[in-house]
């Protein structure tokens, strides 16, 4: 199998400029031979980078308020049909696809985003969407806090295919519950940076005895556009490279198969074998001869959460 670490920059508070590249990268991911294509977290319509250079805690600022709303229009509400042209485009090159949206969905009243990761199967359905458990830091001033609904696996060309966002690929229960599924692919999104990827995607790769895709976005001055509210608070310098990407991908013994991709857009390619992972499940398998459920058990609470049950 092959699959594909699409590492593309957003068109920042743009869901149909970003869709359309999004399309274009899954399209190139075909063409090259991958049937599962990967973006970064929250790449349609772009992470909120703005938060931490425009005073973004201040309460009740208009500034904030501005972008927010603007955020809140171009965020995807997928049961209105704002991802199909990413659906369009992986019916038509038969390729699964991992992408992370900022999602604003109906069943909570379309007014709150969540920083969401969507796989969409190769007929171009969506076969899961996971909300991210804990927003990090400033993030919790522009999303909700998801639930466990999402936390499933999905068949994909031979492996166990398992995704979280971010952070989240630091909680250890978070990454047990895929593990217990029997995942042997996991692939890990991301905002965008080899500082987040350099360590944990060989870390989980030695952990899960799994391969693990670390996929991330880029962004540059140049992909703010120019009537982006306080743009000049957020750009430093107009070459400046603010979030460099990192992509990179893992075998199962824990060695580079893509190290860090910084500083460039691009859709890399790697090759993946699961025979290399019944290899490497022979010494130590996390949750097969290695667990212990006797003393050590996971309780997961699959869920979703919605504020209210109508009964008509």
């Amino acid at each position: 199998m092959k699959a594909a670490l699409c590492q593309i920059a957003p068109v920042l508070l743009d869901r149909a400029a970003t869709l359309e590249k999004v399309a274009g990268a899954i399209r190139d991911a075909a063409s090259q031979g991958a049937t599962l294509a990967c973006f970064g977290e929250i790449v349609v319509p772009g992470y909120p980078l703005w938060l931490e250079r425009t005073d973004g805690a201040r309460f009740d600022s208009d500034l904030q308020k501005q972008i927010h709303a603007r955020y809140l229009r171009e965020a995807v509400c997928i049961e209105a049909g704002d991802l199909e042209p990413a659906q369009d485009a992986a019916r038509d090159a038969k390729c699964w696809v991992v992408l992370g949206v900022a999602e604003r969905p109906r069943e909570r009243g379309g007014h709150t985003i969540y920083c969401s990761r969507v796989i969409i199967d190769d007929r171009g359905r969506i076969a899961s969407v996971h909300r991210k458990l804990m927003p990090t830091y400033e993030e919790r001033l522009a999303w909700g806090v998801g639930d466990g609904h999402g936390l499933v696996v999905h068949e994909v060309g031979g492996f166990t295919l398992g995704a979280l966002n971010c952070w989240e690929n630091w909680m250890p229960l978070a990454r047990a519950a895929l593990y217990a599924q029997g995942e042997t692919l996991h692939v890990a999104i991301w905002p965008g940076g080899d500082h987040n990827t350099r360590d944990i995607t060989r870390f989980i790769a030695r952990e899960s005895r799994s391969y693990v895709l670390s996929a991330s976005a880029i962004v540059r001055a140049s992909d703010i556009p120019v009537d982006f509210p306080a743009r000049d608070r957020i750009v430093q310098a107009e070459d400046e490279v603010i979030l460099n990407g990192g992509s990179a991908a893992a075998g199962p013994n824990g060695e580079w198969l893509l190290e860090p991709q910084a500083g460039e857009e691009g859709v890399f390619v790697i090759d993946l074998d699961p025979d290399l992972v019944r290899r490497e499940r022979q010494n130590f398998d996390p949750s097969g001869h290695y667990a212990r459920p006797d003393v050590l058990r996971l309780s997961v609470n699959r869920r979703r959460q919605r504020p209210a049950d109508f009964i008509d």
